[in-house]
């Protein structure tokens, strides 16, 4: 191991999922997934052309210019960013926190993953200052960095990065010969009013930037896997979207064909889909909101959730207290938690945090109920926070976090 190669805490076996919206199906996508259940054969490498027309046409509503021969779509982010670095090389870049599921990626190819520290207001970016000097600190130890990783729209922090850092980051990576691969699975889910506009990595160094969505973010349910990556139009774009291919051939990684419909379908963004997207998003900026609210009540550090189903909080201002309760880091801390609020509280280590750091991530999802229908009668409600069973959820959030004071 390299000297400027952080040090794991260990494998992460069964690592925490993405936070999961806590919602029934949207009717109109299950109707969809029905009626293409008699389909017999997955969809080839990279998707068939109606679900890469479907992801093209996504983007290019999103001032992304995009064609079908520029995207290809695997069932799941987490083995088409397996096969992105794979087919890049190289040692990897990624901010510190970052999503738990991207360490990974890396290790499991054997690759060096070097995390660069990120401002507590912009999580998901790497410091442009910072990155440049651990790419320094890479070579001069006879490393090798190819890719940058980043999320404008975070998990775990629930923010979204300005669009002054977003081009000082880019720039810089892109200077030191870098290709960024932009994770934007939570665009779609910011919370609204935002004080500024979510620029992606895509529109500055076109040529530089393969993006990434897991339509999980804000289209499907977690349980139906698709996700899909816009390559450059230009340059060298086409042989490294035909290397992504090979790689998904020898991984199996094809796309079922009754999902692939369900997926073209939500990528279309008819009104159904758009609207349940936008109540959900209200939902969860909500319950965000007020989650935070106790969380700081009790003395504790929480940014306010601008994107996402999930907000990112520092119980570091108590670490005396919870020194007496047998908690000293991250890990101690999410053992503690989960038992206490009854639900996965995934700590900080999780994300490439330090050990001894008090973070924790906290998902907004099991607030809105216990069941499908408590859950539906959230996402209906005009005053969801004062439902018995959410109101109840949130007042054992509070007791908990009342107690470490």
């Amino acid at each position: 191991m390299r000297q400027s190669e952080p040090e794991g805490h260990g494998p992460v076996r069964y690592g925490p999922p993405a936070p999961d919206p806590g919602l029934p199906v949207l009717p109109e996508l299950a109707d969809v997934l029905a009626s293409a259940a008699g389909r017999t054969s997955p969809e080839p490498p990279g998707g068939g052309p109606i679900l890469r027309e479907a992801a093209a046409g996504y983007w290019w509503r999103r001032g992304l210019r995009s064609h079908p021969e520029d995207v290809a779509a695997a069932p799941g982010a987490q083995p088409l960013l397996l096969a992105l670095l794979a087919a890049h090389g190289g040692d990897v870049l990624m901010p510190r926190p970052c999503p738990a599921w991207w360490t990974p990626q890396a290790r499991l190819l054997g690759r060096p993953a070097f995390h660069v520290p990120t401002s507590a207001e912009s999580g998901g970016v790497p410091d442009p200052y910072a990155l440049l000097e651990t790419v320094r600190r890479i070579r001069a130890e006879g490393g090798s960095p190819h890719v940058m990783l980043l999320s404008v729209a975070d998990d775990p922090t629930a923010t979204v990065a300005p669009p002054e850092l977003v081009r000082e980051a880019c720039e810089a990576a892109v200077g030191e010969g870098l290709h960024i691969v932009s994770d934007e699975t939570w665009r779609d889910t910011v919370h609204e009013p935002l004080d500024r506009p979510l620029l992606s990595p895509a529109e500055m160094c076109p040529d530089e930037v393969t993006v990434i969505s897991d339509l999980s973010g804000a289209l499907l349910p977690a349980a139906w896997p698709v996700a899909a990556a816009r390559f450059p139009t230009t340059g060298p774009g086409a042989g490294r979207r035909a290397r992504v291919l090979d790689i998904l051939t020898a991984l199996g990684g094809f796309v079922a064909g009754p999902v692939a419909a369900a997926a073209a379908h939500a990528l279309d963004e008819p009104g159904p889909v758009a609207a349940r997207r936008g109540r959900a998003n209200a939902l969860h900026a909500a319950v965000a909101q007020a989650v935070r609210s106790l969380i700081l009540t009790s003395g504790c550090l929480a940014g306010p959730a601008q994107a996402g189903r999930h907000l990112y909080a520092d119980l570091g201002p108590l670490r005396a207290r919870l020194a007496g309760l047998g908690v000293t880091d991250s890990m101690e801390l999410e053992d503690y938690l989960s038992e206490r609020l009854g639900t996965p509280v995934p700590g900080g280590h999780r994300f490439g945090d330090e050990l001894g750091a008090l973070r924790v991530r906290i998902d907004t999802g099991p607030f809105l109920g216990a069941s499908p229908e408590e859950r539906l009668e959230a996402l209906e409600s005009d005053a969801p926070l004062a439902l018995p069973h959410v109101a109840k959820a949130l007042n054992s959030l509070g007791s908990a976090f009342r107690e470490l004071r």
